[in-house]
């Protein structure tokens, strides 16, 4: 609501208590006062104060459209990824199904022949479900191919994709969910949702022969901000590329509704789910080949938020309908970032193309903080802007470039937590 509309407001109130109908001390308070951010403990230097005054910039607005901010998910909202929480614990409790014929290249266009032999070899057919849970060797070559993306021999795993629309690994895993229905699905990541909120801080687990991560939190900060945004009339969604089953879960615990979230979608073969997904703007559902991920990221908000179709899906929107805020903290996030109109705010987690973009900072508009727990030190040397810090579509690092063509230099890391939060 700018300043106009509050004047007229107010002086709307105050002819109302002339008639009697409205008190006066109600008339002279005017309209509510929009919210504010509660928490302060977290927030770097001015962010708070910038956050504030863009809530108070467009609260409650007038003019027919609820303004839209958009957060990533993981790392973002919360500590951890609960994409990577709900993989150990489908392994850790025997809930991944070996592929059709046990032919593994049915899991993923991405994958490799030598991972697809390598996966053959280390685990069973003719099972139900894969005993990840005690069949280390299987477990180990899952694991290895969902977070290395190579084999335990250290072959490739994945060829042939866009690396500008595509992550073939976070992709597999909601391929890897082929054969579960949605609900299944959900309570799985339920169950996951449960022990790894449960779990100290700084807690791991056992998967395969391996420890990895075993804990999340949600940020306070982040459930503050997405609370103050939907008082203010703000459309909050939420785009990860995680599985939108698991993400549903997860961010009822924010208040966002499952009809707010998009994530990797799979389609669906009476009522369970396949290894194949569903598309955006000119990729078709079942093409594999575009998933929530960068650029991909703008397709779905474009497509599922502004409810635009085909190919425009995938261009920039016009200013006025896009959204006002986002959030993220990776190289993941930074398409649907930039095409925030008002502020960008960035978790620091030393992402080479989000940190100069972020740092370069050309209309003044993007904010940096460190994560709210456990931040990350200083990069000890400048971001390689002008030299590596992008990657193209063909996987090869680039100098990253300002819209107008020139190039970043290289950004210094200068905003971090120098101690502790907490």
């Amino acid at each position: 609501m700018n300043d106009k509309l509050r004047a007229s407001a107010a002086a709307a109130a105050l002819a109302l208590a002339a008639t009697g109908l409205l008190p006066a001390a109600a008339a002279e308070a005017g309209p509510a006062a929009c919210p504010t951010l509660k928490t302060s403990d977290g927030w770097y230097g001015g962010n708070k104060a910038r956050i504030d005054a863009l809530i108070a910039d467009h609260c409650h607005d007038e003019d027919g459209r609820k303004p839209l901010a958009v957060f990533d998910w993981d790392n973002t909202v919360v500590k951890n990824d609960v994409g990577d929480a709900t993989f150990y614990w489908l392994l850790r409790n025997d809930r991944i199904r070996p592929p059709r014929a046990g032919d593994w290249s049915t899991t993923s266009r991405h994958l490799t022949p030598e991972a697809a032999t390598a996966l053959g070899e280390a685990c069973p057919t003719g099972v139900r479900t894969l005993p990840t849970a005690t069949d280390t060797d299987c477990a180990d070559e899952l694991l290895a191919v969902y977070g290395s993306g190579t084999t335990t021999g250290g072959k490739t795993a994945f060829t042939g994709y866009d690396h500008r629309r595509m992550e073939p690994q976070y992709a597999w895993l909601a391929q890897l969910l082929h054969g579960w229905t949605t609900r299944q699905v959900e309570s799985f990541a339920a169950a996951a949702r449960a022990e790894n909120l449960a779990a100290p801080q700084g807690a791991t687990q056992q998967v395969g022969t391996s420890r990895v991560t075993g804990w999340v939190r949600y940020y306070e900060q982040q459930r503050d901000l997405i609370g103050a945004l939907q008082r203010a009339g703000f459309d909050v969604r939420i785009v990860s590329a995680s599985p939108e089953p698991v993400v549903d879960v997860w961010a009822k615990g924010v208040g966002v509704d499952p009809s707010h979230t998009l994530g990797i979608r799979n389609t669906t073969d009476h009522g369970r789910l396949t290894s194949h997904l569903k598309g955006c703007g000119t990729v078709r559902d079942g093409e594999d080949t575009m998933i929530t991920y960068i650029d991909g990221k703008r397709c779905w908000i474009n497509q599922d938020v502004l409810g635009v179709r085909g190919p425009a899906a995938e261009r920039v929107q016009p200013a006025a309908r896009r959204q006002v805020f986002a959030a993220g903290d990776s190289d993941t996030d930074i398409t649907f970032l930039r095409d925030a109109t008002g502020l960008r705010l960035v978790l620091n987690r030393n992402k080479n193309e989000l940190m100069c973009r972020a740092y370069d900072n050309g209309d003044g508009r993007w904010i940096v903080n460190p994560m709210f727990i456990e931040p990350k030190k200083p990069k000890p040397t400048p971001y390689p802007c002008a030299t590596t810090g992008y990657t193209a579509t063909d996987g090869t690092p680039q100098p990253v470039r300002r819209a107008d063509g020139s190039v970043v230099p290289d950004q210094r890391d200068t905003v971090f937590q120098p101690t502790p939060l907490f």
